[in-house]
């Protein structure tokens, strides 16, 4: 099976070429698409090098900043068009460790049709978190279970593989959600679908160098969308089609 890591940037130059570097150690038998924001630091020039340097690097350039999921929509559909089997998301920054693939494509390769990277399962954890992030993530993945039924223990990470068949069967432009609020999204999409979802343990190391993305605007995104996913789920049936499927 052909596997394609997406790894959105925006203003990563201090951490690209580390994490390629890492990602092809890991995994040589893996290709990267860089999916670029139009990095005002670099960034994009530092992808283009790289995928000079090695036919296993591709760079997605983007007409500036859009948002993690429009990336991911971006990197998918780059993906799809291109016969790849399986497509997974990664970050950037170093927290998801390229050691932690192979969980994930072993649970892909045996058929899962989402795999998620859970730091909330036994085996998996957070280094150098603070407090404040980790009651952002448990309580963002608890008020997601409680909302809209999605049994598993972390919704909002982003260290994840979809089959191609997965993804073929999203309906893609009607995700508008962006942040942190994508994974969920995704996640509740699959589940409703009728899909498979397997969680395996990882382990997330807080960014030692750069900006991290998080803000209040990501964490109110969620909180919003998730609520009228919820109240929507709860309605008969012609009033819950009222509602955008984007919502």
């Amino acid at each position: 099976m052909t596997a394609l890591v997406i790894v959105p940037t925006y203003n990563e130059s201090a951490n690209l070429a580390w994490i390629v570097e890492r990602i092809l150690t890991a995994q040589p038998g893996l290709d990267i698409l860089v999916a670029d924001d139009g990095s005002p630091d670099g960034t994009g020039e530092i992808a283009d090098r790289l995928a000079s340097a090695d036919e296993r690097v591709h760079v997605l350039h983007r007409p500036g900043k859009q948002g993690l999921g429009s990336a991911y929509r971006a990197g998918f559909a780059w993906g799809l068009d291109r016969g790849y089997d399986v497509l997974l998301e990664m970050d950037a920054d170093g927290s998801h460790r390229p050691e932690d693939l192979s969980r994930i494509l072993t649970a892909s390769d045996d058929g899962a049709d989402l795999v998620l990277g859970s730091r909330w399962v036994p085996g998996g954890g957070v280094v150098n978190w603070p407090w404040h992030r980790r009651l952002i993530s448990r309580g963002g993945t608890l008020y997601a279970r409680l909302m809209l039924g999605i049994h598993v223990k972390d919704a909002t990470g982003g260290f994840r593989a979809f089959r191609r068949e997965t993804i073929e069967r999203l309906p893609l432009d009607e995700v508008a959600s962006q942040g942190y609020c994508f994974q969920i999204d995704m996640a509740r999409r699959v589940i409703d679908a009728g899909m498979s979802v397997v969680e395996v343990p990882i382990t997330f190391v807080e960014r030692e160098r750069g900006q991290s993305k998080m803000s209040s605007a990501i964490v109110r995104e969620a909180l919003w969308r998730v609520t009228v996913w919820g109240v929507a789920r709860r309605l008969p049936g012609r009033a819950r089609r009222s509602l955008s499927p984007s919502a």
